[in-house]
């Protein structure tokens, strides 16, 4: 799975002119799913980014995690995360995860997320979607359940 994690003071999602999602202070959090993910991968994901300190100290250090500050997540399904650019000028999408797949894994992440207490909004899987964030720093990163990058 790969993620762009993005610190936010406030991140909104919509769909057809609708917000369907909208969070204060934590991160939004777009995921793609490959085709060789599974369960594992979440695991992996949920824990590193509920543990990861990306935001300030009282000594203005990245020492504390969204747990720790109390935020949320806005999380975004995002197969384009899976594109491919390296050959062509047409993106490949053969190791996005099927559709199928990816909603599974993507329902999973936030169940597991909200096993942890933390508060969540999500997008809407396979929509078309508007999102709106105020990028915190700016602070953006980049996680690969495979630990490529």
């Amino acid at each position: 799975m790969r993620i762009i994690l993005q610190r936010v003071k406030e991140a909104s999602v919509r769909v057809n002119e609708e917000a369907i999602g909208q969070i204060g202070k934590g991160a939004l959090v777009l995921l793609g799913a490959g085709t060789e993910d599974s369960e594992q991968d979440v695991e992996y994901l949920v824990e590193k980014i509920l543990g990861l300190r990306i935001f300030e100290d009282e000594a203005s250090k990245m020492n504390l995690s969204v747990t720790d500050i109390g935020g949320e997540l806005l999380v975004v399904s995002q197969f384009t995360l899976y594109g491919d650019c390296r050959k062509g000028r047409r993106p490949s999408f053969d190791k996005a995860a099927p559709p199928e797949i990816a909603e599974n894994l993507y329902n999973h992440f936030i169940e597991r997320i909200r096993d942890f207490g933390v508060p969540v909004k999500t997008g809407k899987f396979r929509a078309m979607m508007d999102v709106h964030l105020i990028n915190w720093g700016p602070v953006t990163l980049m996680l690969d359940s495979k630990k490529l990058f």
